[in-house]
């Protein structure tokens, strides 16, 4: 049951990751399962690699918490191949309701994590920060250039670093960084070796920031989850339901330049995403009483 957890969990992070302006670590933040990841991947280290070349495969295993990892970015991957078309006709055609389901989903989840922070001044000041960080970066304009070589590993360090960031999106940092076409029209037209450079940079953002990021949730816990927590808090700027590329709008206003609002689709979207987390919240209890329900059944049936 507990792989089942990790999985279902990995495809609400991967179905994040589809939608620009949402990250996928947001989710793993809300859904309890970023630190455990922080502390995965930073353990993808030389000692790893020692213990694999000696051929103990299992201590390696155990080591980078091999089952953990592989049933998220299983989900993950399983989402994103799953959901990245229907997304993408949503983002097309129907953007407002979209937007509205993300926002509940982590509306919902906010009490969660305000509630998992012992708050002070200096931890109430880095909230605040968090917020004002998030909203810079949103109201960011897209710029557009072309790039040299380099710049593509560099895009895959900063990138994967914003992807595991919460409240932070990878593709809005690659799109307002300018490199988000370029890196598209490398994967349309299989540019090999601008793909492994931009592959090499994930690697080494991923493996780098996160074991700073794991490092200060060892040393300074609570400070770090109020600044995140602050991030996901002003990243919502973003996912305001009735808004373009330059402009933000009220649903009339949206309305008269676009034709409709979506008001009532938004709304349902909305409350739909809040129970969406509850039960994602949830999922364990869930799981483990249908379990235990299982279980019983069967006594029940072998007693007979």
């Amino acid at each position: 049951m507990q792989y089942l957890q990790w999985l279902i969990k990995g495809m609400a992070m991967g179905a994040a990751d589809v939608v620009p302006g949402v990250s996928g670590g947001t989710l793993a933040f809300i859904l309890g399962i970023y630190e455990r990841l922080l502390a995965a991947i930073s353990a993808v280290n030389l000692r790893a690699l020692q213990l694999l070349a000696r051929g103990q495969l299992r201590a390696c295993w155990q080591q980078i918490d091999g089952t953990f990892l592989v049933c998220v970015f299983g989900g993950v991957l399983l989402s994103i191949f799953s959901l990245a078309s229907l997304i993408s006709w949503l983002l097309e055609h129907r953007p407002v309701p979209l937007w509205a389901f993300f926002n509940g989903l982590i509306l919902a989840a906010l009490p969660l994590l305000l509630r998992a922070v012992r708050w002070t001044l200096s931890r109430s000041l880095l909230f605040v920060a968090g917020i004002g960080l998030a909203v810079l970066i949103g109201s960011l304009a897209p710029v557009q250039f072309n790039p040299a070589a380099w710049m593509f590993f560099v895009a895959g360090a900063v990138a994967i670093c914003a992807m595991i960031l919460p409240g932070i999106s990878g593709s809005f940092i690659l799109l307002i960084s300018g490199m988000y076409a370029p890196v598209l029209l490398a994967v349309r037209e299989l540019q090999l070796a601008i793909l492994l450079l931009f592959l090499l940079g994930c690697i080494s953002g991923l493996l780098g920031f996160s074991r700073f990021l794991n490092w200060l949730l060892k040393h300074y816990h609570d400070a770090t989850l109020a600044l995140l927590t602050g991030v996901v808090v002003g990243a919502m700027y973003r996912l305001w339901p009735w808004q373009s590329a330059t402009s933000m709008y009220t649903p009339g206003g949206y309305a008269a330049t676009f034709g409709q609002h979506d008001l009532l689709l938004a709304t349902a979207c909305f409350l739909v995403a809040i129970l969406v987390m509850l039960l994602l919240l949830n999922l364990e209890k869930l799981l483990t009483g249908a379990k235990t329900v299982s279980t019983g059944n069967a006594v029940e049936r072998s007693k007979e």
